[in-house]
C-alpha cells in the first residue's frame, strides 16, 4: 500500500467517524476531478457543480457505509454518474412535457378554438389553468407518473419500472393527480 493509498484509507476511517475535517481533505482532493469529468459530460458548469455537491451530501449522509479499504474516487464516480443519469432523465421527461402537453390536451382535430362556435378564450385559459394545476399543486413524482402517464402514454407498470416505484404507487399517484385536477377545475367553472 503506498503512502497516498494508505493517507486515503485513513481519511475515510476518519470520515466515517464523522470527522469533518478529514471529509473537507477528501472533497478537496477529489471535487475538481469528479467536477472535470461531470462537466464534460454536461457542458455546463452550473450543473456540474450541483451535481458534485450533492455527491458529495451523499457521501457524508451514507459515511457509515464507506470502505476505507476501497479506492474513494471509483465510488464517487458512480454516484456522481448516477445522479447524472437521473438529470438526464428527468430533463428528457420535463423537455417531452413541454413539447407535448399542448398537443395532447388538444389533439388539432378537437381544439375547443377550432371548433365551430368555440370559444378560444376559454380553451385557453383552461389550458392555462391545466398546466398551473399540474406544475404547481403536483409534487415532483406525481407530476412525472401523470405526465408519463397522461402525455407520455406509458402504461403503470411502464412508469414504474421508469421510475423505479411499485405499480400501487403509480397507480395511488395517478389518482391523487386527477383529484387534484379535478378540484383544480371545479373552482374555474
Amino acid at each position: 500500500m503506498t503512502d497516498s493509498e494508505h493517507d486515503e484509507k485513513r481519511l475515510l476511517e476518519r470520515v466515517r467517524a464523522a470527522d469533518t475535517a478529514a471529509f473537507k481533505i477528501l472533497f478537496e482532493k477529489y471535487q475538481p476531478v469528479l467536477f472535470r469529468y461531470l462537466a464534460g459530460r454536461l457542458r455546463d458548469a452550473d450543473l456540474a457543480h450541483d451535481i458534485v455537491q450533492e455527491t458529495f451530501v451523499r457521501v457524508w449522509e451514507r459515511r457509515s457505509g464507506l470502505k476505507p479499504h476501497l479506492p474513494f474516487y471509483p465510488y464517487i464516480h458512480r454516484i456522481g454518474t448516477n445522479l447524472l443519469k437521473d438529470h438526464l432523465k428527468h430533463a428528457e421527461i420535463k423537455s417531452r412535457y413541454a413539447n407535448e402537453t399542448k398537443e395532447a390536451l388538444y389533439p388539432e382535430a378537437s381544439r375547443p378554438e377550432d371548433m365551430p362556435g368555440g370559444d378560444a378564450l376559454d380553451a385557453r385559459a383552461l389550458e392555462e389553468k391545466i398546466h398551473e394545476i399540474v406544475n404547481e399543486q403536483l409534487g415532483e413524482r406525481c407530476r412525472m407518473v401523470f405526465l408519463l402517464s397522461r402525455v407520455g402514454g406509458k402504461t403503470n407498470g411502464e412508469i414504474a419500472v421508469m421510475l423505479d416505484l411499485s405499480i400501487k404507487t403509480v397507480e395511488n399517484q395517478i389518482t391523487h393527480a386527477l383529484k387534484v385536477l379535478r378540484k383544480g377545475l371545479r373552482m374555474v367553472r
